[in-house]
Order: C-alpha cells, then sequence, then structure tokens
C-alpha cells in the first residue's frame, strides 16, 4: 500500500523529522531488544555448560555411592564363602539381598573369564546382554559405564574380589531413572529428559516435563525447542560410549530469562514517547516559522500565473533565504513582464516568415466551424526542399522560404484567404467560403505562380508541390481532423506527383488506423498490452535450444493481437520506438534468470536507427542490466546495416561504446 504524500511543506518537515527520530529510536529499541535476547541467550548457554558439569559430577556421586555398595557385598564373608563353594542359589540370593539394600536392579558375580557364574536382574534374557557389559567393565579402568540396557540407561560399576589376587568380580547396575532426574532439576534449576534412540526415533524416556510434552521434546532440532509455545535453549550430553543411543536433555526457557528485562523495555518505550511529543511540538514551532513566508511567496506566483505583474513581491526586505527567493520572484516579474508581448508574438506567428503557425491557423479554422459557414483548407509541401538545404546551406534555404511565402502572399491567394507556415517547407491555406472546386482553382493558381524559377543570389531554383484539400464539413466536422485529412491528401499527392489531391476515404483507409494506433501506442506501455515473444534459436549439432530472439507484440483490447509492422515502422518515424526498446531490453533481461536455467546462453534483442543516434542509449542499458543484476553477455544486440549507414559517425560512436 503506498501511503499518500502530504502536500503542506509544514506538514512534510514534521513529518520527516518525527520520522528520522522515530527510525532512530525504533533502531535502538530494535538493537536493545535484539542485545537484550542475544545477552539472555548467552546468559542461558553458560548455564547449560554448568549444567552438564552438574550432571557429570551427580554421576559421579552416584557411581561412587554404588562403588562403595559393591565393595561392601565383595567384602562381605559371607558372599566370599558362597564364592568359594560354588553355590550359585546362595550366589544368587546374596546378590539379590545386598542389590536390594543399595537400590540396584542388576547384580552378578563373575569370573576373570568375564563369565556370568551367579545373576540376579528383571529377566533371565538380560543375562547375555550383562556379560558383555562385564567383559567391557573388567577391561575398563574405571570399572563403571553408562550402559543402554533394555531401552534404559543403566550405571553399572564392577568391584574385584581379591583373595589375595583377583579371583572374580561384582558387578552391579543402577537405573537412571526419574528419581535421578529430579535431583539433577532441583540442584540445578535445568529442565532435565533423557533421550534414547528407538527403531522408530528418538523418544524421551523419563524428564522433568510434563509426559505431554515427550513428543515435542523428542523431536526438536539441536541446539532450540518449542513446547508449548515456550522457547528452550538445550544441549545435548552423551550416556555413556554410545552418543547416538541415549542422551541428557538439558533446557532452560528463553521467555522465562527475557522477562527478566521487560520492565526495562517498557521504561525505554516510555521514554520514546516522551521524547516524541517534545520533538514533535519544535517540530511543529520550526515548520511554521518556515513556511509563513513561503505562503505569500506562493500567493505571489498565482498573481503571476494569472498575468498580474504589476503587484511588487513580498518579504524582498528579509536577509535570508526566504528574502533572496522573494528577489528572485520580483526579477523574474519585471522581466515576464518585459517579454510578455514577444511571447504572445511567437506564440501565434513564425518567426522565419511572419506568417501565422499552426497554433494560430488552429483556432482560425476553428472559428470558421462556429461561423458555420462552408470552407475548405489547403495544405502544401515543397518538393526537393531538403536537396536545396543539403546543396545551397539553410541560410539559403531560410531565404527561399521567405521569398515562398511573399509569393503565397502576392499571386496566389484571394482576398481574405489565410496563409500559415507551419514547419520546415509546409505551408497551409485557410479558404473561406470555398468549396472543393473553388480549393482547387487556387491549388492550380499557386503552382502556376511556381512556374516562374526562384533567382536568389545567382541561384534559379525550380519549385514545385504537392496539393492536398480537406473541405468542411464534406470531409471532417472538427478542426483535427479536418487538417489531418488535407494533410494525408497533401502527402498522397506528393506519392502519386499529382498537383492536388482532394481528400477521399479510399486513401486515408490505412493512414487511419495507422493514426489511430500510433495515438494508442503510448498508451499501451502504461496499460501493460505488449507482449514479449521469445524465438527460440537451437543447435544443429545437438539440438539444444542455445538462444533465443525477442520479439514484440501488442494485444490490443479491441483489435486483437497486432502485427509489428503494423506499428514498427511508424514508431520509428516518431521516435516513440527508443521507449519501446527499452521495454523489449527490460522485459528480456527480467527474464534471463528463468530462461538461464533452461539452458539459454543470451537472448538476442534489435535495435533501431533511432536508438544508435540515442547518446544515452549505453547508461540506460547498463541500469536495467544493474536492476536486474543480470551480465551483459547475457544479451545479444541485433543491428540492421540501414541503422548504421543513416549516420554513420554517431552509429559508430554508440557502437564503440557498447
Amino acid at each position: 500500500m503506498r501511503w499518500p504524500t502530504p502536500r503542506r511543506l509544514s506538514t512534510r518537515i514534521v513529518a520527516l523529522s518525527l520520522g528520522l527520530l522515530l527510525l532512530v529510536q525504533g533502531a535502538g529499541f530494535l538493537a536493545i531488544h535484539a542485545s537484550v535476547e542475544r545477552n539472555a541467550r548467552d546468559a542461558l548457554a553458560s548455564e547449560l555448560v554448568v549444567g552438564e558439569r552438574i550432571w557429570a559430577r551427580l554421576l559421579d556421586e552416584k557411581a561412587q555411592s554404588l562403588l562403595q555398595g559393591a565393595t561392601l557385598l565383595a567384602a562381605d564373608f559371607g558372599f566370599r564363602s558362597a564364592v568359594a563353594s560354588s553355590d550359585v542359589d546362595t550366589l544368587s540370593s546374596a546378590l539379590e539381598n545386598h542389590g536390594a539394600r543399595i537400590g540396584a536392579r542388576m547384580s552378578a558375580w563373575v569370573d576373570n573369564q568375564a563369565t556370568v557364574r551367579a545373576y540376579h536382574g528383571d529377566s533371565a534374557q538380560d543375562e547375555p546382554l550383562l556379560r558383555r557389559v562385564a567383559a567391557e567393565l573388567v577391561a575398563s579402568p574405571r570399572n563403571t559405564a553408562v550402559v543402554m540396557f533394555g531401552g534404559r540407561p543403566y550405571q553399572f560399576v564392577a568391584v574385584p574380589m581379591r583373595a589375595p589376587v583377583v579371583i572374580g568380580w561384582v558387578v552391579m547396575g543402577f537405573p537412571i531413572d526419574q528419581s535421578m532426574v529430579n535431583d539433577m532439576r532441583a540442584l540445578s534449576g535445568l529442565q532435565v529428559a533423557i533421550v534414547a534412540a528407538t527403531a522408530a526415533g528418538p523418544a524421551v524416556i523419563v524428564s522433568s516435563l510434563p509426559r505431554s510434552a515427550f513428543a515435542e521434546l523428542a523431536a526438536a532440532p539441536a541446539g532450540s525447542a518449542i513446547l508449548s509455545g515456550e522457547t528452550m535453549v538445550t544441549r545435548r550430553v552423551a550416556l555413556g560410549a554410545d552418543e547416538k543411543a541415549a542422551g541428557v536433555l538439558l533446557l532452560r526457557s528463553v521467555d522465562e530469562a527475557v522477562a527478566r528485562y521487560a520492565q526495562l523495555q517498557i521504561l525505554l518505550a516510555a521514554i520514546t514517547l516522551l521524547g516524541v511529543g517534545i520533538f514533535a511540538a519544535g517540530s511543529v514551532f520550526t515548520a511554521t516559522r518556515v513556511t509563513t513566508p513561503l505562503r505569500s511567496l506562493v500567493r505571489a506566483a498565482d498573481r503571476l500565473g494569472r498575468g498580474e505583474y504589476g503587484v511588487p513581491m513580498e518579504n524582498t526586505a528579509r536577509r535570508d533565504e526566504i528574502g533572496d527567493l522573494a528577489k528572485a520572484f520580483d526579477h523574474m516579474r519585471v522581466n515576464i513582464a518585459a517579454h510578455a508581448s514577444e511571447i504572445r508574438q511567437l506564440a501565434y506567428h513564425d518567426r522565419l516568415t511572419g506568417l501565422p503557425n499552426r497554433v494560430l491557423f488552429h483556432d482560425e479554422v476553428q472559428r470558421a466551424i462556429d461561423g458555420a459557414v462552408p470552407f475548405a483548407v489547403v495544405m502544401l509541401d515543397l518538393d526537393r526542399f531538403k536537396h536545396v538545404n543539403d546543396v545551397l546551406g539553410y541560410a539559403f534555404g531560410d531565404r527561399l522560404l521567405r521569398v515562398v511565402a511573399e509569393r503565397l502572399l502576392s499571386q496566389a491567394v484571394r482576398q481574405g484567404d489565410l496563409v500559415a507556415r507551419f514547419s520546415g517547407d509546409e505551408f497551409a491555406l485557410l479558404l473561406p467560403a470555398a468549396d472543393t472546386d473553388t480549393a482547387v482553382a487556387v491549388a492550380a493558381r499557386i503552382a502556376d505562380a511556381f512556374e516562374t524559377p526562384l533567382v536568389l543570389e545567382d541561384q534559379t531554383v525550380d519549385l514545385s508541390a504537392g496539393y492536398g484539400i480537406a473541405c468542411w464539413p464534406t470531409h471532417a466536422t472538427d478542426t483535427e481532423t479536418l487538417m489531418s485529412r488535407a494533410e494525408v491528401a497533401m502527402y498522397a499527392a506528393k506519392r502519386k506527383i499529382t498537383q492536388a489531391v482532394v481528400y477521399d476515404p479510399s486513401i486515408d483507409s490505412a493512414s487511419a488506423q495507422t493514426l489511430s494506433l500510433l495515438s494508442e501506442l503510448r498508451r499501451a506501455l502504461e496499460r501493460s498490452e505488449l507482449v514479449l515473444f521469445l524465438q527460440p534459436k537451437i543447435a544443429f549439432a545437438d539440438s539444444r535450444m542455445i538462444g533465443a530472439e525477442a520479439l514484440v507484440r501488442w494485444q490490443h483490447p479491441t483489435r486483437g493481437l497486432v502485427p509489428p509492422m503494423a506499428f514498427i515502422p511508424f514508431a520509428e518515424q516518431t521516435g516513440f520506438v527508443r521507449q519501446l526498446t527499452l521495454w523489449i531490453f527490460e522485459e528480456a533481461v527480467r527474464q534471463w534468470p528463468m530462461l538461464a536455467k533452461l539452458g539459454l546462453q543470451r537472448i538476442s534483442v534489435n535495435l533501431s536507427t533511432r536508438d544508435l543516434l540515442d547518446p544515452d542509449l549505453l547508461g540506460k542499458l547498463q541500469a536495467i542490466l544493474a536492476r536486474h543484476q543480470v551480465p551483459a553477455s547475457a544479451v545479444c544486440l541485433e543491428i540492421t546495416e540501414s541503422a548504421i549507414m543513416d549516420e554513420p559517425q554517431r552509429a559508430e560512436a554508440t557502437l564503440r561504446a557498447l
């Protein structure tokens, strides 16, 4: 959504000042907010590191306690007697009784070959796994380890029995269960969860969190988790040698840590609002001081616009920039008043010949239409006048045009006819109360007047012209159409090498459509009616599509798909082809990233004669490439020979720049 721009300067000054203040304050607030969260996360990370150490110490203390219990059993006289007698039942009973006293869920008597001689546990099926664990413990220098046993983590210890040499080992296993998790929660203040790998994926075995959070906790990514909408920072600690089998997940809430800074942020927001209020009052005062004298200058400018040049400007006595502006306005007022009459003359008359120009001729035709009396318009265009300029020079051509104007006024037209010069070698006549026959007769008289060669500076020039005639209301009912149809007839006369041509719809069917299309072509760009077509280029060697040529079509809302030959040539004549080229180039560049994925090496874009004569062409193309971040090598510019030969020097300069 685009917000409307305030019209008043004072409003814009206040809005800009407040916007900058809010931008700075907002940036500071966001920076502080981000710093608070970042510092909170850093502190939580430190807490998790400390929690990891607490967990390790808790495991170590638990292992020491278990080692002491196992050592007592190994030193018990009755147990040693049972070992000496190899009485399995007595050994199993002793293991059960002593293990129950110290909280061991599994206990076994293992000989030096790691063979389980007596066992007590939850299931006899655990004995093979216990044998493997016993072998690892006997070989371990610490004689303690955490092992996944039956899908749950157990802490195992092994104590040797000596007589006096080692004759066997007492192995005991203690589950890491909810009680240990609760101890960790009480000591560290952290949330704790034991996570183990299962066939279905990670699963939470025990945790200090509610059971409803187990599923989210098991699926949480490393380093963070969101449990019931609360953001948590996590740290995983391995249980045992296999880090993937099981681990302890330590968690700490980010929301709880950040909540402590909420009061500080509220205070900062209050200070910001107070500053905005004070700054707004100051901005309004300053803007009023600046804009009040400007309003008086606006009123003075309105008077100038109405043509009231006699009223002096206000505020010219001020010694600041506004005073300088007022003096400049007053100086402009004086100059405008001095040149007003000259401007009026230039607005309605041709400076070279003194004849009325197109504007005045247009007004007179409209006045004649309002008079409702039939009349005729004759337009004439001199033949070979460009050749005169090229051979004899523009100064000679200007003198020749003045002589043509004098001859039209003195010899050719009737009393009361209006003669005007439009531009170059094009003249027009307004024949009041004249019909087609009268207009043809006037055109013949002009042609007869031109039969006598013109002599200037010892140069003899033969003149001829093409004449186009249109009558009101026979050929048109409005000024624009009448003048346009007279011009169409004039160009038809020049094409047919005929002295005069009266307008006929048969000679204007194509021209009318073309003029209509040209009048709509500029709006076609604004309405997105142009469509870019891509003609593929195929490599014969392997049939790969390596490039494409950009072609433009006009999808007219009522005429349908307009072919390029119906509007491109006239766009080149009017110079509008430059805008078309830039549109095609930008559309091709905009679509290049997608086309590059299809294997296209480059897109070809055609340049016209007008494009090569544009000195700013290179800068415009570079700006488009930079805006879409496309390399110049992605585009191939195709140029016809005629485009280079029309003005070779300017074309060469543009080509070298490209």
